[in-house]
C-alpha cells in the first residue's frame, strides 16, 4: 500500500471515489440481473402458459356449442332452422380448427406434445359422429340420431374434454412454476441488495474515514510544527512518510526549519562580527581623521602652483592665438594672388585661342583670293575667245584678277604678323603658367603654416583648460577632504549605533530555541586576533596619480558626494575595511 501513500490527495480521493462507484456498480449488475430472471419468469407466463389455457379453454368452449348446435337440430322442424343451425356448427367447427392450429404452435413442454396427437385424434372422431348426427337429422331420423349422440360421439366428447383439462392442468402447473420461481427470485434478491447495500455502506464508511486519516494527520503534524515555529522552538523533528501535498508540506515545513535554524545561528554570529568590527571602524577613523588633516593642508600648497602654471599657460596660449591670426591674413593674402595668376593664365589662354582663330580667318581670305585670281584668269580667257564682244568682261576681269592678287599679298602679311604674335602669346601664357604653379606651391606652404599654427594654438587652448580643471579638481579635492572630515565623525556615530543595533539583534535572536548542534558564535578573542593580523591604516602610502592625457573635450570631474547616513541606519562594514581606508 506504499503507493497508495504516495498518490496526491486528488488521486487518492478519485481513487476512493471509484472504489466506491465500481461497488454501487456491482451492486447495479447484481440487481439488473436478478429483475432479468424475474422478468424472464413474469415473460413466460404471460407468453407461453396463459396464452395455451386462454386458447384450450376457447377450444372446450367451441366443443361445448358444436354439441348445443347437434340437439338444437335434432329438435327443429323446418329447413330454415336447420340451414341457420347448420351455418352456425360449421363456423364454430372453423373456429375449433383454428384454434386447434393456434395451440400447436404453443405447445412447449413434452408433456403437452405427448398428448396432443389424441386430441387430434379425438377431434376427428367427434367431427365425424357430428356429420352423422347432422345427416341423421335432417332426415327426420331423429331418435337414430340421438343414439348416435349419446353414443360415440358422447364417448369422444367426454374423452376429449378430459384431455384438454390434462393439457390445461399442464399448462396451469407450469405457470405456477414461473410464479413461484419469480417470488423465489424476488426473496432471494431482495435479501441480497440489502446485504450487498449494507457492505457498500460500511465499506464505503470505512474508506472515507482511513481516506480522511492519511490526509489529515500529516497536515495535522504540519500545523503542529507551525505552532512551534511561531513560538520559536527550532528544535522540531519533522518526518514525512508519503510524497503526496501533505508530505511535500511537511517536507516544505522541514526544509524552512532548517533554514531558519541556519539563519539563526548565523544571525547570532554576525552580531558577534558586528560588535568586533564596529570598534575597529572606530579606531580607523581615528586615523583616518589625522591623515585627511594632512592631505588637506598638501592640497593647499598644490592649489597655489597650479595658479602660478594656469597664468603662465594661458599667456602661451594667448601668443599662440596672435600667430594664428597673422598666418590666416598671410594665408588668405597668398590665396587671393593665387586666384589672380589663375585668372591672367585663363585670360592667355583665350587670347592665344582667339589668335588661331584669326590665323585661320587669314587662311581662308588666302585661299578665296587664289579661288578669285583663278576665276579671273578663267574669264579672261573666255573674254578673248568671244573678241570684240568679250573685251569689255576682259578689263572686268583684269580688274578682279588685280583685286584679288593685292588681298592675297595683304592676307599674306597679315597671316605672318599674326603667326608672330601667336608665337609671343604662347611665351606668354608658358611664363604665366610657371608663375601660377609657383603662386600656387607658395598658398599650399602658407596654409601648411597656417595649420600648424592652428594645432599649436588647439593644444595650447587644451592645455589651458586642462590646468583649469586640474585647479578645479584640486580645488573639489579640497572640498571633499573636508566633508570626509565631516564624514569621518559621523563614521564614529555609526559605528556607535552599529553596537547598539547589533545588541538589540543578539537579544531579538535569543527568542528561538536551537539544537545543540546548531551551529554557535565564534567568541570575541577570535575577532580580535582577526583585527591585530589585519594592516594598520597607516601602513598604506598614498598612490602616485597616473599621468593626463590630453583629449578634445576635458570635463572637471564632479565627486558624488551623499549625504551622511543617520546613525541608526549605518550598514555593517565589510571584513576588508582596514585596507579601504586608501580611498579616501
Amino acid at each position: 500500500m506504499k503507493w497508495f501513500y504516495d498518490l496526491k490527495i486528488s488521486r487518492k480521493l478519485i481513487t476512493a471515489f471509484l472504489v466506491v462507484v465500481m461497488m454501487v456498480a456491482g451492486l447495479g449488475v447484481f440487481a439488473v440481473r436478478q429483475l432479468d430472471k424475474v422478468n424472464s419468469a413474469s415473460t413466460e407466463i404471460a407468453t407461453n402458459w396463459l396464452p395455451s389455457i386462454r386458447t384450450l379453454s376457447v377450444i372446450q368452449l367451441t366443443l361445448a356449442r358444436v354439441r348445443s348446435f347437434e340437439m338444437q337440430h335434432i329438435l327443429a322442424n323446418d329447413a330454415k332452422e336447420f340451414a341457420e343451425i347448420e351455418q352456425g356448427s360449421l363456423k364454430q367447427i372453423d373456429t375449433l380448427r383454428k384454434q386447434l392450429a393456434l395451440y400447436e404452435g404453443q405447445i412447449s413442454e413434452p408433456e403437452e406434445k405427448a398428448l396432443y396427437p389424441e386430441v387430434q385424434k379425438l377431434v376427428a372422431i367427434f367431427l365425424t359422429e357430428h356429420d352423422k348426427i347432422i345427416a341423421l337429422s335432417r332426415q327426420e331420423k331423429n331418435e337414430e340420431a340421438r343414439a348416435v349422440q349419446r353414443g360415440e360421439a358422447t364417448r369422444a366428447y367426454r374423452t376429449l374434454l378430459q384431455n384438454l383439462e390434462k393439457l390445461i392442468n399442464v399448462n396451469d402447473t407450469g405457470a405456477d412454476g414461473s410464479n413461484k420461481l419469480a417470488d423465489t427470485v424476488y426473496a432471494q434478491s431482495r435479501l441480497w441488495i440489502i446485504v450487498l447495500v449494507t457492505s457498500c455502506i460500511a465499506l464505503a464508511m470505512l474508506l472515507a474515514m482511513w481516506v480522511s486519516r492519511l490526509i489529515a494527520r500529516p497536515i495535522e503534524e504540519a500545523v503542529a510544527v507551525a505552532q512551534r515555529v511561531a513560538g520559536g522552538d527550532l528544535t522540531a523533528h519533522i518526518q514525512s512518510t508519503s510524497k503526496d501535498e501533505a508530505g511535500q508540506l511537511l517536507d516544505a515545513l522541514k526544509t524552512m526549519n532548517g533554514s531558519l535554524l541556519t539563519i539563526v545561528a548565523e544571525v547570532r554570529q554576525g552580531t558577534s562580527t558586528i560588535t568586533t568590527a564596529s570598534t575597529e571602524i572606530a579606531a580607523g577613523n581615528l586615523d583616518l581623521s589625522s591623515r585627511t588633516e594632512q592631505q588637506a593642508s598638501s592640497l593647499e600648497e598644490t592649489a597655489s602652483a597650479m595658479e602660478e602654471l594656469t597664468s603662465t599657460v594661458k599667456q602661451n596660449a594667448d601668443n599662440a592665438k596672435q600667430a594664428n591670426q597673422l598666418a590666416v591674413s598671410a594665408s588668405e593674402v597668398a590665396s587671393a594672388g593665387g586666384d589672380v595668376v589663375g585668372k591672367v593664365v585663363d585670360t592667355m589662354g583665350s587670347i592665344n585661342e582667339s589668335s588661331r582663330k584669326i590665323a585661320d580667318i587669314i587662311s581662308v581670305i588666302d585661299g578665296i583670293a587664289f579661288q578669285t585670281n583663278i576665276l579671273a584668269l578663267n574669264a579672261a580667257v573666255e573674254a578673248a575667245r568671244a573678241g570684240e564682244q568679250g573685251r569689255g568682261f576682259a578689263v572686268v576681269a583684269s580688274e578682279v584678277r588685280s583685286l584679288a592678287q593685292r588681298s592675297a599679298a595683304a592676307a599674306k602679311e597679315i597671316k605672318g604678323l599674326i603667326e608672330g604674335s601667336v608665337a609671343q602669346v604662347d611665351l606668354g601664357s608658358k611664363l604665366v603658367e610657371e608663375a601660377g604653379t609657383t603662386m600656387t606651391e607658395v598658398v599650399n606652404s602658407v596654409r601648411r603654416v597656417t595649420d600648424i599654427v592652428a594645432e599649436i594654438t588647439s593644444a595650447s587652448q587644451e592645455q589651458s583648460e586642462g590646468i583649469e580643471q586640474i585647479n578645479l579638481a584640486i580645488t573639489q579635492m579640497d572640498e571633499v577632504t573636508q566633508q570626509n572630515a565631516a564624514l569621518v565623525e559621523q563614521a564614529a556615530a555609526a559605528a556607535q549605533s552599529l553596537q547598539e543595533q547589533a545588541e538589540k539583534l543578539t537579544d531579538t535572536v535569543s527568542v528561538f530555541k536551537l539544537d545543540s548542534n546548531a551551529v554557535t558564535a565564534p567568541s570575541r578573542s577570535t575577532f580580535t586576533k582577526a583585527a591585530a593580523s589585519a594592516p594598520k591604516a597607516s601602513t598604506f602610502a598614498p598612490r602616485n596619480p597616473p599621468p593626463r592625457q590630453r583629449t578634445q573635450d576635458v570635463t572637471p570631474p564632479k565627486p558624488a558626494l551623499k549625504a551622511a547616513p543617520s546613525a541608526g541606519k549605518v550598514a555593517p562594514p565589510s571584513s576588508d575595511d582596514s585596507g579601504s581606508w586608501e580611498t579616501f
